[in-house]
């Protein structure tokens, strides 16, 4: 079996238009950062109210890679 390594990052992604796009932006703004993401964990999920809706969502992650 073979060992593995991970780095770490953290970062927040956001989005008006779902929990998901949020994760995506901030995986892929990792990948351009790092050029090779191979797992994400949700470490929070909030969403910004203005008027009694939510504006966007801030979804924080941890990147390994």
């Amino acid at each position: 079996m073979s060992e593995h390594v991970y780095q770490l990052i953290e970062l927040t992604g956001t989005s008006p238009d779902s929990i998901e796009a949020a994760v995506n932006s901030a995986v892929q703004k990792a990948a351009r950062s790092t050029g090779g993401v191979r797992w994400v964990q949700v470490t929070e999920i909030r969403g910004n109210v203005i008027e009694d809706r939510i504006d966007h969502w801030q979804v924080s992650v941890k990147v390994g890679y």
